[in-house]
């Protein structure tokens, strides 16, 4: 069992004939990932071989969903046209669509949620600016490495794609049912809150690691929902507690503005709900092997 990610989804990827659209295509492939195409309106019509196994190449996304049954698309699309890919990818009504680009204007992945939103939400946006997801085991839509945890009864939502690694690693004798890398833009689709809400309803995954990070209020309002709606155990971690105020560290939404979104508010508003929240990320992981 996985959320939103599984051993049948079909993947295609926006950008595959591009140097890290096919870098990392030619990595999902040998993780295991149903990958049945790509995506690029110059090259339609064209092949492209990845060590024996040979992709078509589609004009649009809607034209790939009709051929091969798609319902995921990984976007390796440079930002100045990341925001015509997702709007492509909403038209054509894909269930997910998964924003690997990192770099893309504010207003553009404001426009592009809001384009969604309007839609009806029928397409999930993960991202901007994130590894992706995987479901170790099933399939990997995205960066992150496909052999440093196995499947397991964990799940993992997190705004930092390096933390997310080492988190699958440190609990990699445990394993993971899914793990989604949200992105750390000050605008993105998915939310923590949307990820812990899927873990809690999912009959396989029996905790939840969440990674948040300075700036915004995501985590409090995280914190606020995991008190009222999640039953399942919590651990947590923030990213920057030494970070200084007015400087943005890492991600473009890493920056402490005034009182707001300093790690310690967030550490006591997610205490405050019940989560056990650890001082590094080895603390954390602890804290999770703890629970097993």
């Amino acid at each position: 069992m996985a959320i939103w990610l599984t051993k049948d989804s079909k993947v295609i990827v926006q950008g595959m004939t591009g140097s890290e659209g096919s870098k990392h295509t030619r990595r999902m492939l040998a993780a295991g990932t149903h990958v049945v195409g790509g995506v690029n309106p110059r090259k339609a019509g064209q092949t492209v071989d990845f060590d024996g196994t040979a992709l078509p190449v589609f004009g649009g996304v809607a034209d790939a969903m009709r051929e091969t049954g798609a319902d995921v698309t990984v976007i390796f699309v440079p930002p100045a046209f990341s925001k015509a890919a997702v709007v492509e990818a909403v038209d054509a009504e894909i269930p997910l669509a998964v924003v690997i680009t990192e770099g893309i204007p504010v207003h553009d992945t404001a426009a592009f949620w809001a384009y969604d939103k309007a839609k009806g939400n029928k397409t999930r946006i993960i991202g901007p600016n994130c590894p992706g997801i995987a479901s170790p085991g099933a399939s990997n839509a995205g960066i992150i490495p496909a052999d440093i945890t196995g499947a397991g009864r964990i799940g993992l939502v997190s705004k930092s794609g390096t933390l997310t690694y080492q988190m699958m690693y440190e609990l990699r004798d445990i394993g993971f049912s899914t793990c989604v890398g949200i992105g750390g833009d000050p605008v993105i689709g998915t939310t923590h809150i949307d990820a812990l809400a899927a873990f809690q309803d999912d009959p396989e995954t029996d905790a939840i690691v969440m990674i948040g990070e300075i700036g915004g209020d995501a985590e409090e309002r995280a914190a606020d929902f995991i008190k009222a709606n999640v039953t399942k155990p919590v651990v947590g971690y923030i990213a920057g507690f030494t970070a200084p105020p007015g400087k943005t560290m890492g991600h473009a939404g890493a920056i402490i503005s005034g009182s707001s979104g300093t790690a310690d508010a967030k550490k006591v508003a997610l205490e405050a709900a019940g989560v056990k929240v650890g001082k590094t990320p080895s603390e954390t992981a602890r804290l999770m092997r703890s629970l097993f």
